[in-house]
């Protein structure tokens, strides 16, 4: 999401750092199709403390490299290339903003975050300002924090012996950090982000091939329940374990991390998911039957 990557680096206290490359040609925006010289320009925003030194480019050349900030996160949050787009696209076309062509320049921007699009950047700027600091990176940020774990499988019981052709109850036992909901907030360039996390579904590779896709923990077996298969999470062996290592399958939990984020100052919001695993065995027999 590119809300806008054209911002003032002092505002949101990120750290720049400039990585000039070489000329190269490759496609414009313009409408024409036309192909031209493109100068490119690495632009790094990290959550810093300290003041940002140039951030672009100017003349035509790319910038000398600012020095990194000193304090804060020295991880960068996003990393964006911008191509000066050269021949610029023809007057009136979208990426000009509703400014003429002598206004300033189009460059073209992609991010590893997976931001992209056009920016316009006025005449007398020293090239692209840093990007903004992106709130999902934030989130995720957040997420790391919370700790999320793989299921915590009750059913199948490692010291359980189970019977081929009877019905077998998956279950987890729950919990804040193995099915959520778990919430956590985190803050970067003066973006604060809170994100809620909890699982969506489990997916249980069952170690014979199969695999089967549970919407909830599962429900605990009960006696009183006889042979009966569970009413939504459960799993029918066809053949014993004897010829799998150990005389066991040997099967993974798998559970889907939803993460629902919000960041309030940005008027912005979104999802993205996680997955944590967890390994399971089962021993499964059949009846001898004696006549």
């Amino acid at each position: 999401m590119l809300k806008s990557a054209v911002t003032v680096a002092a505002a949101v206290g990120l750290a720049l750092v400039l990585v000039p490359a070489a000329h190269a040609d490759g496609p414009t925006v313009g409408s024409d199709g036309c192909r031209g010289s493109m100068l490119s320009v690495t632009v790094c925003a990290a959550d810093g403390d300290g003041s940002s030194g140039s951030s672009g480019s100017s003349g035509g050349k790319p910038a000398a490299a600012a020095p990194a900030a000193s304090g804060g996160d020295s991880k960068p949050t996003d990393k964006c290339s911008y191509d000066l787009v050269d021949p610029p696209p023809p007057a009136g076309h979208g990426a000009w903003k509703g400014h003429d062509p002598d206004d300033g320049a189009v460059y073209k921007v992609q991010c590893d975050s997976g931001r992209g699009g056009v920016v316009f950047v006025p005449a007398g700027q020293d090239g692209p300002a840093a990007p903004t600091i992106d709130p999902e990176l934030v989130a995720r940020r957040a997420a790391a924090s919370m700790r999320l774990e793989g299921p915590k499988v009750a059913s199948p019981r490692a010291a359980g012996t189970y019977i081929v052709g009877m019905p077998m109850w998956l279950w987890a036992t729950p919990s804040t950090s193995t099915f959520g909901p778990a919430t956590a907030s985190a803050t970067a360039g003066g973006v604060t982000v809170t994100a809620t996390a909890k699982v969506t579904r489990v997916r249980w590779a069952m170690g014979d091939g199969t695999t089967v896709t549970c919407h909830g923990p599962g429900t605990p077996y009960a006696k009183s329940r006889g042979g009966a298969p569970s009413p939504d999470c459960g799993h029918l062996y066809e053949r014993p374990s004897y010829a799998k290592p150990g005389g066991r399958y040997q099967g993974t939990a798998t559970a889907t991390w939803t993460v629902t984020w919000t960041a309030p100052a940005l008027n912005d919001g979104g999802t993205f998911t996680e997955t944590r695993a967890t390994e399971f065995t089962a021993a499964v027999h059949e009846v001898q039957v004696v006549n």
